[in-house]
């Protein structure tokens, strides 16, 4: 497995593959890696890719004031191995001075899907991110690159930004991974401990809510979000930031009866910041 610091080495490695016919699949990271992120590396070889490299970097862009940047976890040896025992070929592994040299002027910014739900909470959030995954979108310059479903927004953001900007490559969401109780997998999941833990669980036991009522024929969006609503708010360790029912498909506000919606949600439990979503009357997540 070939680890490169620099966006050329990255772009010649690319390259190369390209070159022998190789498909290059590629799966953005900020490290601290999880079942979760190794299971994007095996949808992107389900994809056809031959070749399937990864990123990781705590992008500091996309994290505000008061925000987790510092302590953010950084696991390089760790997350290199497990990469490397997914038959990952190459990592670009940049640090900051790499992705945004000294006086780098240019933002990518994705204006209508980044409002409401996270962007209302975390402003400038998905600038960051829709920045540098521009960035390492054209470094990676790969066939097919997978992202996350937990994180339903983003991907939103990202599929749009790609379109928009005419970045040839194609957008691939995956499945959300699910600890044993039901709790989606997330880097951050780690700072829950004891009682945080177990009260942790309300997210996605009022998702499951929702979705019992929906498959018992509900469509009302208020019902829907009124039973995770409730759920949560029992929860005296939980805090809860949004719920609601989005069309999966443009992210747009549903507020008729509907065959086929998004439920997301936010919630702060002790020092964690928790999303998930659960899609209703399609594939769900």
């Amino acid at each position: 497995m070939e680890v490169h610091r620099t966006a050329e080495g990255m772009r010649a490695w690319s390259g190369a593959q390209r070159s022998a016919g190789r498909r290059v699949g590629f799966v953005p990271t900020m490290g601290c890696l999880h079942e979760g992120h190794l299971s994007l590396v095996r949808v992107a070889k389900e994809r056809g890719c031959d070749a399937v490299a990864a990123s990781i970097f705590v992008n500091p862009t996309q994290f505000g004031p008061g925000e987790d940047f510092a302590k953010y976890p950084r696991e390089e040896a760790r997350d290199l191995d497990l990469l490397k025992g997914e038959g990952v070929a190459a990592v670009f592994l940049p640090g900051v001075a790499e992705m945004y040299p000294d006086g780098d002027q240019t933002i990518v910014e994705v204006t209508n899907l980044s409002k409401g739900l996270c962007g209302a909470s975390r402003p400038g959030h998905f600038r960051g991110v829709a920045t540098v995954v521009a960035k390492l979108l054209l470094v990676a310059s790969a066939h097919v690159a997978v992202f996350g479903e937990k994180d339903f927004q983003q991907l939103a953001v990202i599929r749009r930004m790609a379109r928009d900007l005419h970045i040839d490559v194609e957008i691939v969401g995956a499945p959300i991974v699910r600890e044993a109780d039901g709790l989606a997998m997330s880097s951050r999941n780690r700072y829950l401990e004891g009682e945080d833990r177990q009260a942790a669980r309300c997210l996605y036991k009022g998702l499951c809510r929702a979705r019992d009522l929906f498959d018992a024929g509900a469509r009302d969006p208020e019902k829907l979000t009124a039973v995770v609503r409730a759920r949560i708010l029992s929860e005296p360790r939980a805090m809860l930031e949004y719920v609601e029912v989005r069309d999966p498909a443009t992210l747009s506000p549903v507020r008729v009866p509907s065959d086929h919606v998004t439920i997301l949600v936010a919630a702060r439990v002790g020092p964690a910041r928790l999303i998930d979503n659960i899609t209703l009357g399609g594939q769900s997540t």
